[in-house]
């Protein structure tokens, strides 16, 4: 069995991801494994652009508020586990989770789940359920609403 060195955590900065990454660098520091967060700004789609002249300002502006929140979070993840890293990037959130943990060959991925039920499940459907399916690596589906 391949030894745990890198593991990929996506972050989507919502009320979630304090318990996802206080989890993560839990189990990094366990394993003695460098850390690669990803946060992916989801692409809007090619007619929502078309006439709006703010439509890149706007996501210019979401992309800056972002990459500050990762450099925040990889500055007070270095603190617990040295060598962690992140990056921001543009495309559909599962595509770009899965490549980028291909890219960073990374030996274990942990997401969190948001815990949709029913109909909300349906109509958006399960970011962390479609990685598992896609993901060339271990995935670990953590809730953070069950975590204390």
């Amino acid at each position: 069995m391949k030894k745990i060195e890198k593991i990929v955590v996506p972050v989507d900065f919502t009320k979630s991801t304090k318990k996802l990454t206080e989890y993560a660098l839990y189990m990094a520091e366990s394993l003695q494994a460098a850390i690669e967060f990803v946060h992916v700004i989801a692409d809007y789609p090619e007619d929502a652009m078309v006439g709006s002249p703010y439509a890149q300002e706007y996501q210019d502006k979401v992309y800056d508020e972002v990459k500050t929140r990762m450099v925040n979070l990889v500055n007070e993840s270095n603190e617990i586990c040295p060598g962690s890293d992140g990056e921001v990037v543009y495309g559909k959130p599962v595509e770009q989770i899965v490549k980028f943990a291909a890219d960073k060959n990374a030996d274990l991925l942990i997401i969190g789940t948001h815990g949709a039920k029913g109909l909300e499940k349906i109509i958006l459907g399960n970011v962390a359920e479609h990685v598992l399916q896609k993901a060339d690596c271990p995935v670990l589906i953590m809730n953070p609403f069950k975590v204390s």
